[in-house]
């Protein structure tokens, strides 16, 4: 496979559940896979050090990966190649490089630390930064939705990406604050966010900001719709025996993943025990593993945002891909536009 030129970086990051993922995917000699979340390049230099002659092919919407990424590529020559885009997109990125099919699929959704901890990025409360959140650099950034969107899509927006309970008396102390001076800050919204929930307790284990960010991070990069299409593509790429393995890092993109394995194992419910079984299609996948997998006490010592991990994997079976339905898959319908301001 001679497109496989060019690659990216790894650095001294430890990406979360990789000996688990690594352990799902199971690497064999000549292979080829799909990292769809690049990221600093933990699951493809893992991948590529497995076995034998592996390809992979990494995918990341965030060009600063991507750049910080060309150093991995001289490491291995014709195994890698590093490109920018979306994981949704990976059907026409993978055909794009000369490959039909994949034998397996990583996916480590979700926000990286590498974005976390840069404040120019506009992704954390804990540093000053402009308020941004964009994975990718394009289309509106949180300011605009802060600056454009009603009280009451702005209430369903904390409350719905970031099950945030004082989501109506967030959203009143924005439009409140946006009246008096816009809102282009990190710490200026944190500060109104803090404010509108009563401060921060000595009890408290998360800052009052936390879930505010994650709707709106949530919203802006459109991460959930990104999931359910994501996964659907990579029903779709994967050859019969390949191997998706998803790490999500809180339950609104759990459940989407959980829903997707349900349906496509076999195991969504019937309407009623009693009536009888029709029109089921044929399972996609077979589940790997029983439920989601968790990070062990050792892993979260070392590494915090390990926490909330979990990993929920499968093997494509000869069946057919079936639709992608993101409303029954999880994905909340103020989600269901990018921008619905």
């Amino acid at each position: 496979m001679s497109a496989f030129t060019n690659a990216g970086k790894s650095g001294g990051h430890v990406p979360v559940l990789l000996a688990e993922v690594l352990a799902v995917l199971a690497p064999g000699p000549g292979e080829i896979f799909l990292d769809g979340t690049f990221g600093a390049g933990g699951y493809s230099r893992a991948i590529l050090n497995a076995a034998p002659d592996t390809r992979v092919l990494a995918i990341d919407r965030d060009i600063h990966a991507i750049r910080e990424g060309e150093a991995l590529v001289t490491q291995y020559p014709d195994r890698l190649k590093l490109v920018p885009g979306r994981f949704s997109e990976m059907e026409a990125l993978a055909k794009s490089a000369g490959a039909d099919q994949m034998d397996g699929v990583a996916l480590d959704v979700g926000v990286s630390s590498m974005q976390l901890d840069r404040p120019e990025r506009g992704f954390s409360f804990l540093a000053d930064g402009p308020l941004d959140m964009r994975m990718g650099r394009d289309g509106p950034s949180a300011a605009d939705v802060v600056a454009a969107c009603s009280e009451r899509q702005l209430a369903d927006i904390v409350f719905y990406l970031g099950e945030e309970r004082k989501s109506r008396a967030i959203a009143r102390a924005i439009v409140k604050a946006r009246a008096e001076a816009p809102i282009v800050r990190t710490l200026q919204l944190a500060d109104i966010v803090e404010g509108a929930v009563g401060g921060r307790r000595p009890q408290d284990r998360i800052h009052p900001a936390t879930r505010t960010f994650q709707a709106l991070r949530i919203l802006v990069n459109d991460e959930l719709g990104e999931l359910a299409r994501g996964l659907g593509a990579a029903e779709r790429l994967l050859k019969p025996g390949g191997r998706l393995a998803v790490v999500s890092f809180h339950s609104l993109e759990d459940r989407i993943v959980k829903r997707f394995f349900a349906t496509r194992t076999g195991q969504t419910p019937r309407a009623s025990r009693h009536l009888p079984e029709t029109g089921r299609a044929e399972p996609s996948f077979a589940a790997i593993g029983r439920g989601a997998t968790t990070a062990g006490e050792a892993e979260i010592a070392a590494n915090p945002r390990a926490r909330s991990a979990k990993l929920r994997a499968g093997r494509r079976t000869q069946a057919p891909a079936l639709p992608v339905d993101l409303a029954e898959m999880g994905v909340p319908a103020v989600a269901l536009e990018p921008l619905p301001c």
